[in-house]
Protein backbone atom coordinates (compact mmCIF):
# COMPACT_ATOMS: atom_id res chain seq x y z
CA UNK A 1 0.00 0.00 0.00
CA UNK A 2 2.64 2.18 0.67
CA UNK A 3 3.96 2.21 -3.04
CA UNK A 4 0.81 3.20 -4.27
CA UNK A 5 0.92 6.81 -1.78
CA UNK A 6 2.86 10.20 -2.60
CA UNK A 7 4.74 10.89 0.20
CA UNK A 8 3.37 14.73 0.19
CA UNK A 9 2.04 16.58 3.58
CA UNK A 10 -1.33 17.01 2.15
CA UNK A 11 -1.70 13.05 1.72
CA UNK A 12 -0.16 12.45 5.08
CA UNK A 13 -2.86 15.05 6.54
CA UNK A 14 -5.56 13.17 4.77
CA UNK A 15 -4.05 9.82 5.80
CA UNK A 16 -4.28 10.78 9.29
CA UNK A 17 -7.85 11.78 9.29
CA UNK A 18 -8.92 8.62 7.10
CA UNK A 19 -7.06 6.39 9.89
CA UNK A 20 -8.95 8.31 12.61
CA UNK A 21 -12.19 8.01 10.77
CA UNK A 22 -11.54 4.33 10.23
CA UNK A 23 -10.79 3.57 14.05
CA UNK A 24 -14.10 5.24 14.70
CA UNK A 25 -15.73 2.99 12.53
CA UNK A 26 -13.95 0.32 13.92
CA UNK A 27 -14.69 1.04 17.84
CA UNK A 28 -18.85 1.44 16.62
CA UNK A 29 -18.34 -1.97 15.25
CA UNK A 30 -16.86 -3.58 18.18
CA UNK A 31 -19.37 -2.08 19.99
CA UNK A 32 -22.37 -3.47 17.38
CA UNK A 33 -20.45 -6.99 17.52
CA UNK A 34 -19.83 -7.25 21.60
CA UNK A 35 -23.93 -6.07 21.41
CA UNK A 36 -24.89 -8.77 19.46
CA UNK A 37 -23.49 -11.30 21.16
CA UNK A 38 -25.13 -9.80 24.50
CA UNK A 39 -28.61 -10.42 22.70
CA UNK A 40 -27.70 -13.59 21.02
CA UNK A 41 -26.42 -14.99 25.00
CA UNK A 42 -29.68 -14.00 26.58
CA UNK A 43 -32.00 -15.08 23.45
CA UNK A 44 -30.24 -18.99 22.83
CA UNK A 45 -31.02 -19.20 26.70
CA UNK A 46 -34.51 -18.25 26.44
CA UNK A 47 -34.51 -20.53 23.28
CA UNK A 48 -33.58 -23.56 25.39
CA UNK A 49 -36.05 -23.03 27.76
CA UNK A 50 -38.76 -22.63 25.38
CA UNK A 51 -37.67 -26.04 23.13
CA UNK A 52 -37.68 -27.59 27.01
CA UNK A 53 -40.94 -26.56 27.44
CA UNK A 54 -42.12 -27.23 23.79
CA UNK A 55 -41.07 -30.94 24.00
CA UNK A 56 -43.25 -31.08 27.40
CA UNK A 57 -45.78 -30.08 25.89
CA UNK A 58 -46.27 -31.67 22.56
CA UNK A 59 -45.97 -35.24 24.64
CA UNK A 60 -49.02 -33.98 27.06
CA UNK A 61 -50.98 -32.97 24.19
CA UNK A 62 -49.72 -36.59 22.09
CA UNK A 63 -50.80 -37.91 25.46
CA UNK A 64 -54.21 -35.95 25.83
CA UNK A 65 -55.37 -36.61 22.31
CA UNK A 66 -54.54 -40.60 22.85
CA UNK A 67 -56.64 -40.86 25.70
CA UNK A 68 -59.14 -39.01 24.18
CA UNK A 69 -59.17 -41.51 20.97
CA UNK A 70 -59.37 -44.33 23.66
CA UNK A 71 -61.89 -42.90 25.75
CA UNK A 72 -64.55 -40.96 23.17
CA UNK A 73 -62.94 -42.85 19.81
CA UNK A 74 -61.25 -41.75 16.85
CA UNK A 75 -64.43 -40.82 15.26
CA UNK A 76 -65.81 -38.02 17.73
CA UNK A 77 -62.00 -36.31 17.94
CA UNK A 78 -62.17 -36.08 14.09
CA UNK A 79 -65.95 -34.54 14.16
CA UNK A 80 -64.34 -32.38 17.28
CA UNK A 81 -61.52 -30.89 15.16
CA UNK A 82 -63.83 -30.33 12.09
CA UNK A 83 -66.34 -28.42 14.24
CA UNK A 84 -63.59 -25.77 15.21
CA UNK A 85 -64.87 -22.93 12.91
CA UNK A 86 -61.76 -20.69 13.71
CA UNK A 87 -58.27 -21.86 12.66
CA UNK A 88 -54.95 -20.68 13.61
CA UNK A 89 -53.54 -17.55 11.74
CA UNK A 90 -49.94 -16.01 12.24
CA UNK A 91 -48.47 -12.42 10.69
CA UNK A 92 -44.79 -11.99 10.19
CA UNK A 93 -44.07 -8.25 10.58
CA UNK A 94 -40.05 -6.52 10.87
CA UNK A 95 -38.33 -6.00 14.45
CA UNK A 96 -35.39 -4.37 14.31
CA UNK A 97 -32.30 -5.26 17.16
CA UNK A 98 -29.49 -3.34 16.60
CA UNK A 99 -29.59 -2.73 13.33
CA UNK A 100 -30.81 -6.24 12.32
CA UNK A 101 -34.14 -7.15 10.68
CA UNK A 102 -35.57 -9.76 12.72
CA UNK A 103 -39.14 -11.19 12.37
CA UNK A 104 -41.72 -10.87 14.85
CA UNK A 105 -44.43 -13.58 15.17
CA UNK A 106 -48.09 -12.98 16.00
CA UNK A 107 -50.74 -15.46 16.27
CA UNK A 108 -54.73 -15.16 16.14
CA UNK A 109 -56.99 -18.25 16.98
CA UNK A 110 -54.24 -19.93 18.73
CA UNK A 111 -56.53 -21.02 21.28
CA UNK A 112 -59.79 -22.01 21.40
CA UNK A 113 -62.50 -22.37 23.56
CA UNK A 114 -65.50 -24.68 24.20
CA UNK A 115 -67.89 -22.39 22.13
CA UNK A 116 -65.73 -21.78 19.21
CA UNK A 117 -65.22 -26.01 19.27
CA UNK A 118 -68.69 -26.14 18.21
CA UNK A 119 -69.62 -28.83 20.46
CA UNK A 120 -71.79 -26.70 23.30
CA UNK A 121 -71.26 -27.68 27.15
CA UNK A 122 -73.72 -30.63 27.04
CA UNK A 123 -72.27 -32.60 24.29
CA UNK A 124 -69.11 -31.63 24.40
CA UNK A 125 -66.22 -34.34 26.04
CA UNK A 126 -63.83 -33.12 29.12
CA UNK A 127 -61.11 -35.51 27.40
CA UNK A 128 -61.57 -33.98 24.24
CA UNK A 129 -61.57 -30.54 25.77
CA UNK A 130 -58.17 -31.35 27.32
CA UNK A 131 -56.80 -32.66 24.10
CA UNK A 132 -58.20 -29.22 22.48
CA UNK A 133 -56.03 -27.05 25.07
CA UNK A 134 -53.25 -28.92 24.96
CA UNK A 135 -52.73 -28.65 20.95
CA UNK A 136 -54.10 -25.23 21.65
CA UNK A 137 -50.70 -24.55 24.20
CA UNK A 138 -48.74 -26.85 21.73
CA UNK A 139 -49.10 -24.28 18.72
CA UNK A 140 -48.50 -21.45 20.50
CA UNK A 141 -45.18 -22.08 21.91
CA UNK A 142 -44.30 -23.33 18.46
CA UNK A 143 -45.20 -19.83 17.10
CA UNK A 144 -43.12 -18.69 19.78
CA UNK A 145 -40.00 -21.26 19.13
CA UNK A 146 -40.22 -19.93 15.59
CA UNK A 147 -40.07 -16.68 15.91
CA UNK A 148 -37.00 -17.30 18.33
CA UNK A 149 -35.45 -20.48 15.94
CA UNK A 150 -35.45 -17.11 13.36
CA UNK A 151 -34.34 -14.13 15.01
CA UNK A 152 -31.31 -16.75 16.39
CA UNK A 153 -30.57 -17.41 12.77
CA UNK A 154 -30.44 -13.72 11.65
CA UNK A 155 -28.24 -12.78 14.48
CA UNK A 156 -25.80 -15.22 14.28
CA UNK A 157 -25.22 -14.22 10.33
CA UNK A 158 -24.88 -10.86 11.48
CA UNK A 159 -22.59 -11.65 13.99
CA UNK A 160 -20.44 -13.43 11.87
CA UNK A 161 -20.75 -10.27 9.12
CA UNK A 162 -19.45 -7.59 11.95
CA UNK A 163 -16.82 -10.04 13.14
CA UNK A 164 -15.25 -10.31 9.50
CA UNK A 165 -15.39 -6.75 9.22
CA UNK A 166 -14.00 -6.08 12.56
CA UNK A 167 -10.86 -8.27 11.75
CA UNK A 168 -10.64 -6.79 8.13
CA UNK A 169 -10.08 -3.61 10.26
CA UNK A 170 -7.90 -4.74 12.61
CA UNK A 171 -5.93 -6.85 10.93
CA UNK A 172 -5.76 -5.56 7.54
CA UNK A 173 -7.06 -2.16 6.88
CA UNK A 174 -5.71 -0.11 9.77
CA UNK A 175 -2.47 -1.59 9.77
CA UNK A 176 -2.03 -1.03 5.83
CA UNK A 177 -2.57 2.85 6.76
CA UNK A 178 -0.57 3.29 9.24
CA UNK A 179 2.55 1.59 7.40
CA UNK A 180 1.47 4.20 4.69
CA UNK A 181 1.68 7.13 6.99
CA UNK A 182 4.86 5.87 8.65
CA UNK A 183 5.86 5.62 4.83
CA UNK A 184 5.21 9.17 4.00
CA UNK A 185 6.24 10.41 7.45
CA UNK A 186 9.77 9.09 6.95
CA UNK A 187 9.70 9.79 3.49
CA UNK A 188 9.11 13.55 4.31
CA UNK A 189 11.69 13.47 6.97
CA UNK A 190 14.24 12.25 4.13
CA UNK A 191 13.33 14.96 1.73
CA UNK A 192 14.16 17.72 4.20
CA UNK A 193 17.23 15.92 5.04
CA UNK A 194 18.16 16.25 1.77
CA UNK A 195 17.08 19.89 1.19
CA UNK A 196 18.91 20.65 4.34
CA UNK A 197 21.86 19.47 2.90
CA UNK A 198 21.14 20.92 -0.74
CA UNK A 199 21.15 24.49 1.08
CA UNK A 200 24.21 23.76 2.91
CA UNK A 201 26.23 23.13 -0.20
CA UNK A 202 24.82 26.07 -2.19
CA UNK A 203 25.23 28.06 0.61
CA UNK A 204 29.17 26.88 1.23
CA UNK A 205 29.40 27.64 -2.72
Amino acid sequence: MALDIKPTRSELINLKRRIKQTQNGYNLLKLKRDGLFHEFRMLLSEMIEAREGLVQTYRAAVQGISLAGAIEGGLAVKSAAIAISNHPEVEVKPRNIMGVVVPSVEGTNLTSTILDRGMGLIGGSAYIDEAADGYSKLIEKIVKAAEMEATLKRLLVEIEATKRRVNALEFKVIPEMKEAQSFIQLRLEEMEREETFRLKRFKNK
